[in-house]
């Protein structure tokens, strides 16, 4: 961060970050977002650490590294004006509110990094790597719970308190859980939802996932699957689930260094020639945000979304093959590493249409 600010002659830098959002500051820090995270960075000068609500700052004192860690105060705006002195060239990463978009105005120049910040967290270091991994295994551990409590009579709420409980007391935290059930013989979910309801599920239902249970900051993995409950599938779900991980293993295949995304997307062309659509991204860069590159159906790959594979990203492949009324529809897919010889998953969990109830 302190070469990219040098670049561009900056006489600082402000990461901002709110209401658990914003991966810069925990990248930065090892400060998790709680409601307000402001990183104020200065040449030659410990970066400034402001914290909002004032009984959080003990905590963020143990657990931010070399920083000085104040309180927001009254005014993150006015406290902000403070600390920025006489800086007049500020560069900006995340979306602070409209206070803050004023002090950095009347600083002087204002400075978007997003994009190189973005770029910089795409490739991962070897400790992200090891954050990945751990990640991943309690996600697959997040997984075979959900799997084993998907019989009849469970409902959507059931399923998630199963996941969630898998690493309660471990340390590990919710990225997201994710999930939908449907009747495979009157079907109306085509992707897992994003909040679970009291739906049950009974002989006969299929069931969606995707799951992210995470380790350190913004480090989790990804897992997505479709199982069946006192079921075979149907035809129409067997042809689904075919079709879907066909792709995936079609856009696998191709994951490598110098890889292009628009041959990835390419890959998928099947879903469609076979009269069915997509909903979800095809593929993303995951890992310390949503990266690049996100391609979909819904528009060619460009910009930043366009640019070749490299070593050491990590992308999740999880093609959705949906019915073109989204009524019914299966996924399936995880986090892969790029290495030099080619894509290297995160997990190690059964691929295939999963039977619920199943003790893996």
């Amino acid at each position: 961060m302190e070469n990219c600010a040098a670049e561009r002659g900056l006489d600082a830098v402000v990461v901002y970050g709110a209401n658990r959002s914003g991966s810069a500051v925990p990248w930065l820090t090892g400060w998790p977002v709680t409601r307000e995270a402001v990183v104020v960075m200065r040449p030659a000068a410990q970066p400034v650490l402001l914290v909002g609500f004032a009984n959080h700052v003990p905590n963020a004192e143990r657990v931010a590294g070399d920083c000085d860690v104040r309180s927001s105060g009254a005014s993150t705006a006015a406290t902000l004006t403070a600390l920025l002195g006489d800086a007049r060239r500020v560069g900006v990463i995340g979306s602070p509110p409209a206070p803050v978009r004023r002090v950095l105005r009347a600083a002087g120049t204002v400075v978007e990094l997003d994009p190189g910040y973005l770029k910089m967290r795409a490739v991962k270091s070897a400790e992200e790597l090891d954050h990945l991994r751990h990640a991943a295994w309690l996600t697959d551990r997040s997984a075979a719970a959900l799997i084993e409590a998907a019989v009849p009579g469970a409902t959507e709420l059931d399923l998630v308190n199963a996941v969630e409980s898998s690493y309660g007391g471990t340390g590990a935290t919710n990225h997201i859980h994710y999930v939908a059930a449907t009747s495979m013989h009157a079907p109306d979910r085509c992707v897992p939802g994003q909040w679970p309801t009291s739906r049950a599920l009974a002989a006969g239902s299929a069931v969606v996932f995707e799951l992210s249970t995470a380790w350190g900051q913004d480090m989790p993995g990804q897992l997505l699957r479709t199982l069946t409950v006192d079921a075979e599938p149907t035809p129409l779900y067997e042809s689904l689930h075919e079709l879907a991980t066909s792709t995936h293993d079609a856009i696998v295949a191709l994951l490598r260094p110098g890889a292009l995304p628009a041959d990835l997307l390419a890959a998928a062309d099947p879903v469609l020639d076979k009269g069915f659509v997509t909903v979800d991204d095809l593929v993303h860069g995951f890992g310390g945000g949503y990266l690049a590159p996100v391609l979909s159906h819904r528009a060619a790959p460009s910009g930043p979304h366009a640019e070749p594979l490299v070593e050491g990203m990590t992308v999740v492949v999880q093609p959705n093959v949906a019915t073109p009324d989204l009524a019914a529809g299966v996924q399936t897919g995880e986090l892969y590493e790029i290495t030099a010889d080619g894509a290297r998953s995160l997990h190690a969990f059964p691929t295939g249409l999963l039977r619920g109830g199943a003790v893996l």
